[in-house]
C-alpha cells in the first residue's frame, strides 16, 4: 500500500501555521481543528508558500518546559528545526514512511510531489491501514 492510498480517503484540508506566528497561536489551530500536528509554512521566501517543518503538540510542551508560560509568546520558528524537512511522496510505501517515522523519531510527515504539499500522513494512518489490511486475512484464517 502507498501513502496516495491513504490520502485519498482522508480530508483535503491541511492544516498550516506560518513559522512567523506564536506558540499559542499554533496551539490553538490544534485546538480548534483538533489535530495533533501543522504544517510550518515559510511564507516569507522569494519562492512563496514553501513547507519547512511541523510543529506538534510536543513542539507546545517543549516551548512551556523551556521557557515556562513566557513559552506561548515564542516564535514557531524557534521550536522547530528548519535544516532538514523529513517529507515522503504519496508514491512512497507506508513500510518506507513508517521506517522513516522510526529513524526520525516523528509521528507526522509532510507528502510532497514535484515540489507541492498534498497531504500529511500520521503513524495513526499508517497503523490503521495496516490493521485494515490484516482484517481479510484474519477472517480467511479463521473460516
Amino acid at each position: 500500500m502507498q501513502v496516495g492510498d491513504i490520502l485519498r480517503r482522508k480530508s483535503t484540508r491541511i492544516a498550516t501555521v506560518r513559522m512567523n506566528e506564536t506558540v499559542a497561536i499554533a496551539a490553538q489551530l490544534l485546538r480548534t481543528g483538533n489535530i495533533s500536528a501543522l504544517v510550518v509554512k515559510d511564507v516569507c521566501r522569494t519562492e512563496g508558500n514553501t513547507a519547512v517543518g511541523m510543529f506538534s503538540e510536543r513542539d507546545v510542551v517543549r516551548a512551556i518546559a523551556e521557557h515556562g508560560a513566557a513559552g506561548v509568546n515564542r516564535k514557531v520558528s524557534d521550536m522547530i528545526s528548519v535544516q532538514e524537512l523529513i517529507s515522503c511522496r504519496s508514491t512512497d510505501t507506508l513500510e518506507h514512511v513508517r521506517h522513516l517515522m522510526n529513524r526520525h523519531h516523528i509521528r507526522h510527515v509532510p507528502v510532497i510531489d514535484d515540489h507541492t504539499l498534498i497531504g500529511v500522513i500520521s503513524i495513526r494512518d499508517i497503523s490503521r491501514a495496516l490493521d485494515h489490511e490484516d482484517v481479510p486475512q484474519a477472517h480467511a484464517a479463521v473460516a
